[in-house]
């Protein structure tokens, strides 16, 4: 394998920095929250907080690929050199959107009832968490729509965009959020309230930013596209692997929620302000793995399988410096940060108990956002549907379950190994795929 030239190791540095600021600022967003409400008298109310993110987490993320699948064969589309398919490609996937948010506002009381029941909360806890619930879900078309800009805008190698959409829809959040508590008197409801304007404030900022990306681009939206359902084919391919793939991993952040919440309102409401210091990982080392979705899928678009495997090995070298500072940010500032996020003692003392898995986690977890990366822009998305499924159910409930004596230290160390077997069979598929020279076919 040839190395990267100084070019290639500038253009993933170039799209992943915006995505990597951008990324950062989705979980200041849930920071911000947690701190507000972590600083009153009760803990109930953060409790609640963490619960009503992780039902929404859960069920927005289940519709990721929105996203992801838009990043893919968007990327493709460019490399390709065809604006009808990329400007088709953003209608249809608006319109996904809008109906699957539409559907959840419908069914919103099944879903608020049985995600409250599954998690099983304390009841002061849950009947906080049912009104957060019952505020945010109406955010479900803006939220989703705006997955498929993000995926378009990635897709089209333009990483600033992304940004400045999310700084200033993560500091209306912010603002908003500090209103609604200090100013109104409100509690978890507010916080949802807060976040439910700013998504919508999102969704209007965005759609203007497209157009004005749209105007001067070449091409023409193919009508006939949207109309019937055949066309929307190559989205339902790819969607369907990812779909599967994000409930997997998204039902193991809820069972890791749910067993927490088992231990008491303390335990949960620790494991939440941890998962603070989870989202910033995931969402810095995701800024390479965006970047190597654009930049891959245009390389397999345009058949340079060469330029495609020196593009992931720059990306490889740039996440694994990104997963060391992480590592050595928290090991210096983690206690810290947990007596910013909550002045509640006892909450406190379980957090900085269990930090160290925190600051073990990025260079455990980041291989599998690289290569995450690696398959959604190649939409070798079946590979990594199964290597999720393997690493959730093969690896992680086992572990849970072999390491239950040891409480939530067990859960912690359990919850590890799935991000080690996310790493292990990723590789693996990539290796394969090498070998049988199978990355220009198709899923």
């Amino acid at each position: 394998m040839q190395y990267p030239t100084k070019r290639e190791h500038k253009e993933v540095w170039g799209l992943a920095w915006p995505m990597i600021l951008s990324n950062i600022t989705v979980p200041l967003v849930g920071l911000v929250d947690t701190a507000v409400i972590g600083h009153l008298p009760e803990s109930h109310h953060l409790g609640a907080v963490a619960v009503g993110s992780m039902i929404f987490s859960i069920l927005y993320w289940a519709f990721g690929f929105l996203r992801m699948g838009t990043t893919g064969l968007t990327a493709q589309a460019i490399g390709a050199d065809n604006p009808d398919s990329n400007r088709t490609l953003l209608a249809q996937s608006l319109i996904m959107a809008t109906v699957i948010g539409l559907c959840i506002i419908v069914l919103q009381a099944p879903i608020i009832s049985f995600a409250l029941h599954w998690i099983a909360a304390e009841p002061i806890v849950t009947d906080s968490a049912r009104q957060y619930a019952e505020i945010r879900i109406y955010g479900a078309p803006a939220v989703l729509c705006n997955f498929a800009l993000l995926g378009w805008f990635v897709g089209n190698q333009n990483t600033r965009i992304p940004l400045l959409l999310l700084t200033v829809t993560n500091l209306l959040n912010m603002l908003m959020d500090i209103i609604a508590v200090y100013g109104l008197g409100m509690f978890s409801d507010g916080v949802a309230l807060a976040t439910v304007i700013a998504e919508y404030g999102s969704l209007l900022l965005g759609l203007w930013l497209c157009r004005r990306m749209l105007a001067p681009m070449g091409g023409q939206l193919l009508h006939d596209s949207l109309y019937h359902i055949r066309h929307y084919a190559a989205l339902f391919h790819v969607n369907r692997y990812l779909f599967v793939r994000t409930l997997a991993i998204l039902f193991s952040l809820a069972f890791f929620t749910a067993q927490g919440a088992r231990q008491g309102t303390d335990i949960l409401s620790a494991n939440a302000v941890l998962l603070n210091f989870l989202l910033l990982i995931s969402n810095g080392l995701d800024g390479f793995a965006h970047a190597t979705e654009a930049l891959a899928g245009k390389r397999i678009g345009r058949r340079d399988l060469s330029g495609f495997y020196r593009t992931t090995l720059a990306a490889a070298l740039w996440s694994l410096i990104t997963a060391l500072l992480f590592t050595a940010f928290f090991w210096g500032a983690g206690t810290w940060i947990v007596s910013l996020l909550t002045s509640i003692e006892s909450v406190q003392a379980e957090a900085n108990t269990y930090l160290p898995w925190l600051i073990a986690l990025p260079l455990i977890a980041v291989s599998s956002y690289l290569l995450d990366g690696i398959f959604i822009g190649t939409t070798q998305v079946r590979a990594m549907q199964n290597t999720m499924l393997f690493s959730v159910f093969c690896v992680f409930l086992p572990m849970w379950w072999l390491l239950q004596p040891y409480g939530n230290h067990g859960l912690w160390m359990a919850f590890l190994t799935l991000f080690i077997a996310r790493g292990f069979s990723g590789f693996w598929v990539f290796w394969q795929l090498t070998r049988q020279n199978r990355w220009l076919l198709k899923v």
